[in-house]
C-alpha cells in the first residue's frame, strides 16, 4: 500500500502533497508556531525562541496545562532535531505561513491524532531523512495525545502526501 493511499482512508488528508492553503487553526498554529520557535531555539541557543512560545501556549491555555504540552512539545522538537540526518528548517519568528519541515511536523501530529500511522511514519520519515523513527514517531505522539486531551486538534486536511516531500535524488542510481 503507498502512502498515498493510505491518506485517503482519513476523510479531508491532503493526497496531493500541497500545504494546506486555508488559514492555519489555533491548533495547528500552537503544533506549526511552537515547533518552530522550539528548534530555532535548539539551533540558535537564543531562550527568548522558546519564551515566545511558552507565551503563546499559555495565554491560549491555563499555564498549569501549558506546562504539560510545552514539555511534550520539547521532547518532540528535541527528537526531530537529534534524529535529523540534516540541519532542521524553520521559518522566521513573525513569518506567516508554514515552512516544508513545519508542515511535516504538523503532518505528524495531525496523522498521529487521527490514528493514520502510515501517515505519520511517512512524514516522519520525509522530517528527518533517517529510518531511526522510533524515537520522533514516540514523542509526536504523546504530543499529539496530550494536545487532544486539551481539546485542541489539528485538521485531517493536514495530513499530507509525504512522498511529495521526499526528495528522490539522492536515490536515483547513478
Amino acid at each position: 500500500m503507498t502512502m498515498n493511499t493510505t491518506a485517503h482512508s482519513v476523510p479531508g488528508a491532503d493526497t496531493s502533497g500541497e500545504r494546506p492553503t486555508s488559514e492555519p487553526s489555533v491548533s495547528e498554529i500552537l503544533v506549526g508556531h511552537g515547533f518552530r520557535g522550539w528548534i530555532a531555539g535548539y539551533q540558535t541557543g537564543d531562550v527568548g525562541c522558546w519564551e515566545r512560545v511558552w507565551r503563546l501556549y499559555s495565554n491560549t491555555m491555563s499555564p498549569a496545562s501549558a506546562r504539560v504540552v510545552v514539555g511534550c512539545l520539547a521532547a518532540f522538537a528535541k527528537s526531530v532535531n537529534c534524529c535529523s540526518r540534516r540541519k532542521v528548517e524553520v521559518g522566521a519568528a513573525g513569518q506567516c505561513g508554514f515552512c516544508r519541515d513545519e508542515v511535516l511536523a504538523v503532518s505528524m501530529v495531525a496523522a498521529s491524532q487521527h490514528n493514520t500511522c502510515p501517515a505519520m511514519r511517512a512524514c516522519a520519515f520525509a522530517l528527518v531523512e533517517t529510518a531511526l523513527l522510533d524515537d520522533v514517531l514516540h514523542h509526536a505522539d504523546t504530543f499529539a495525545i496530550t494536545l487532544r486531551s486539551q481539546q485542541y486538534v489539528i485538521s485531517p486536511r493536514w495530513i499530507v502526501n509525504a512522498n511529495a516531500y521526499v526528495d528522490p535524488s539522492p536515490m536515483l542510481p547513478h
